[in-house]
């Protein structure tokens, strides 16, 4: 590890690069302390800590949004964009040919069109934040041009974060987009562990060591997970052309055990937490009848067990349905018997699809449990120790692991590549 470190630290391209990524982190960092004019932090911070959906939105916005500052959107409209444009390959035969059929051509036009979405996105985010904060007496009542100004300043600085990102993917190493979060993500340990120190309690130190035990077997979980992978054996037919024989070599196609990723806990937030702000809406309004409606659905959804279960089944349920999104075994399938490739013991057609489909929702059960099960992780240890600060596990944690492990491969990739 300490040679790997000194060669690159000797070599000035991967060192120009990993510096091109610190300052890119910086300059977010920067814009991020940068609030909107108006902002009352005390009643921001108590926002914040009683409204999980928004603390989720927190996160992908790279702690931006808990500061209402210029960048308070993040990469969160980006994210969304993206996300909605690979459901709509679902529904558009031209969008999916666009995506997985044209190469890397058709993939910059799937992304350009990502970008436009994310702007119109960014923009709508904006208005419906400030309203409702306006509303909540966070910030100020703003004038009509006030309010078009920090629309525009808003959105302007989530096309700029996105754009941050894309420099930092091209020149430096890494996921723009994913550091950017992870970022945000360790921005926010400090304040944690000021917390945990001003708090500290002698009478709770076994509580503390139970914790870091915890924290430490989900983050070897989340790595053996996030790396597992169930390779299925693919075989070449011989071809002769000419003097020459080609294939009959032999690989294997890795499937992933989790190859949903973090989309899954988005999806499961947001439609479950989505009710709960129509119903703060409703309280508010004159209507005895719609008020009584309203105050008896907050009761309901405020229950941790209801909370909770139905967030278990939702993650669960869109694991299976992101994964049936992104892995098309039909695909596979014709891209293989194109190629001469084969799965030993597999009639190529229909059979491997089959064989593939089958394959994938197996290993998506051990993933859509474990994502399930790290979704309400941060619910369990808030109940066992009674402290929002020792409530480990959840997104945010599964992101800055494998945003971690996606990096380290990136710069072991650079490194072998300048080594040979």
């Amino acid at each position: 590890m300490f040679d790997k470190i000194s060669f690159i630290l000797k070599d000035h391209v991967l060192r120009r690069k990993l510096l091109f990524v610190f300052l890119g982190l910086v300059l977010f960092r920067v814009m991020a302390a940068i609030p909107i004019p108006g902002v009352d932090p005390v009643r921001l911070e108590s926002f914040f800590a009683n409204n999980q959906f928004f603390g989720l939105l927190n996160i992908f916005s790279g702690s931006g949004l808990a500061t209402l500052s210029i960048v308070m959107l993040g990469v969160g409209p980006y994210i969304t964009a993206s996300i909605i444009m690979q459901l709509l390959t679902m529904m558009s035969s031209k969008l999916k040919a666009l995506y997985h059929e044209e190469g890397e051509a058709g993939r910059m036009r799937f992304t350009q069109y990502s970008r436009r979405i994310s702007v119109i996105l960014a923009a709508i985010q904006a208005y419906g934040f400030l309203i409702l904060l306006e509303r909540q007496g966070i910030i100020d009542a703003l004038a009509p041009f006030d309010l078009v100004t920090n629309i525009f300043v808003i959105t302007g600085g989530s096309v700029l974060l996105m754009w941050l990102g894309e420099l930092i993917t091209e020149y430096g190493i890494g996921n723009g987009v994913s550091l950017i979060i992870f970022g945000g993500i360790v921005a926010g340990l400090p304040q944690t562990l000021n917390r945990l120190i001003f708090t500290f309690d002698p009478s709770r130190i076994p509580l503390y060591v139970m914790s870091l035990v915890v924290a430490v077997v989900i983050v070897w979980a989340v790595v053996v997970i996030t790396e597992g992978e169930r390779p299925i054996p693919v075989t070449y037919a011989k071809r002769v052309r000419g003097s020459k024989m080609y294939g009959g070599v032999s690989t294997y196609l890795p499937l992933r055990v989790n190859q949903a990723g973090v989309i899954p806990i988005i999806f499961a937030l947001s439609i479950l937490l989505f009710p709960q702000m129509i119903l703060n809406f409703l309280v508010n309004t004159t209507n005895p009848q719609i008020v009584s409606f309203a105050e008896r659905g907050l009761a309901v959804l405020s229950n941790s067990w209801i909370y909770g279960i139905g967030y278990f089944i939702l993650v669960f349920v869109f694991t299976y349905f992101y994964t049936a999104v992104t892995f098309d075994p039909h695909t596979i399938s014709t891209n293989l018997q194109k190629n001469g490739a084969f799965i030993p013991g597999v009639r190529p057609g229909q059979s491997t699809s089959s064989h593939l489909a089958r394959v994938v929702t197996r290993i998506t059960l051990v993933g859509a449990i474990f994502l399930a099960f790290i979704a309400v992780l941060p619910l369990i240890m808030q109940g066992v120790t009674g402290d929002p600060s020792l409530a480990i596990g959840g997104t945010a944690l599964l992101i800055a692991v494998s945003v971690v492990l996606d990096f380290a491969k990136k710069i072991e990739g650079q490194v072998s590549m300048r080594e040979y």
